[in-house]
């Protein structure tokens, strides 16, 4: 008869290091607090013996998970997945593992994913976005966990906020194109709340500006390439007279670029094209892509950081209110 291997225990990694059983277990649970030398060694003997730490079993132990839970609305745009990546590595560096949902910018889905990750027991959850039911406040004011909300501002976030003001950035360009002369404005945008945040914004400073309307076309997210080509055929077939557009993001602006290059439309000079987030093609656009600029992977790091040292035991920040800010880049489109 063929014997069951011997699973590797923590007291067989602490004998191949020459340490102690403790400093495996640190060096499991909180790798910042083990010199790095003896850190290394432990982790080169966890590898020589393929051991698997019983995550279970410190679960219960310390009331501890080491999981951080982090919701987006979709992996599909880069912007999104450049935070969770930022993020992802910042709690990496502190011992943390992240577990993500995607919410399919469902209210409803992100509620279910939140109960999810609550009986899982994360240590901390990251939210996208500051609009959520109110079952999911009452829960993670009950769960008493550290949370994140980020990619928005609010003054009264459930815990802490990182991010951005969506309705200044669609402010920022509505004035933008004004100054260069635009009159007739169009925006095309996802139907959701971020993107209605910044239509928000364009419109307010457009108004202020003397610009009586301006003219949506709202998709379904999320949004791609041929969404922005048809919704600039929608809004020029409708208003000829469109000079400038703002898009919710550089996807579809890069769809309404397609649009106008396939119809001779002249960018800027009979349509100017404005987009969010400055993807790296937005530069390498013909035209190059005037845009907002949003530290997406920066947003994420300093997420990461703030959770890392709030997991730590670290005294609470006195602010719950971080903003990123963002940049408008002038480029060729407009």
């Amino acid at each position: 008869m063929t014997r069951a291997p011997t699973r590797v225990q923590m007291a067989d990694v602490a004998r191949e290091a020459g340490v102690a059983r403790v400093t495996v277990s640190r060096v499991i649970n909180a790798p910042d607090s083990v010199a790095p030398k003896t850190r290394d060694a432990v982790l080169a003997a966890i590898a020589r013996l393929g051991f698997v730490p019983n995550l279970n079993a410190g679960t219960l132990a310390s009331r501890r998970s080491r999981i951080v839970g982090a919701l987006v609305p979709t992996l599909s745009n880069a912007w999104f997945a450049d935070t969770m990546d930022g993020l992802s590595v910042r709690l990496a560096a502190a011992g943390y593992q992240l577990l993500l949902g995607q919410t399919r910018y469902s209210e409803t889905e992100e509620e279910r994913l939140v109960d999810a990750f609550i009986g899982r027991r994360v240590d901390a959850i990251v939210l996208t976005g500051t609009q959520h039911l109110p079952a999911v406040h009452a829960t993670l004011q009950r769960a008493g966990i550290p949370v994140i909300e980020c990619w928005d501002l609010v003054d009264a976030p459930i815990d802490t906020v990182v991010g951005f003001s969506n309705a200044d950035a669609g402010t920022a360009v509505a004035r933008h194109l004004i100054g260069r002369g635009c009159r007739n404005l169009g925006f095309i945008g996802a139907d959701e709340y971020r993107s209605a945040l910044r239509l928000q914004g364009f419109r307010e400073a457009a108004s202020a500006a003397g610009v009586q309307a301006v003219h949506a076309h709202l998709v379904t997210p999320p949004s791609g390439i041929h969404d922005g080509a048809r919704g600039l055929e929608a809004l020029v077939h409708a208003h000829p007279a469109m000079d400038g557009v703002f898009c919710s993001n550089d996807t579809l602006a890069l769809g309404a670029l397609l649009a106008a290059r396939n119809h001779g439309w002249r960018v800027p000079e009979q349509i100017a094209v404005a987009g969010f987030s400055d993807l790296p093609v937005a530069a390498a656009s013909v035209p190059a892509l005037t845009t907002i600029r949003i530290e997406s992977r920066a947003l994420g790091e300093y997420a990461g950081e703030l959770l890392a040292r709030r997991l730590r035991g670290a005294s609470d920040d006195a602010a719950r209110v971080h903003d990123m800010g963002f940049t408008l880049v002038v480029r060729d489109s407009a």
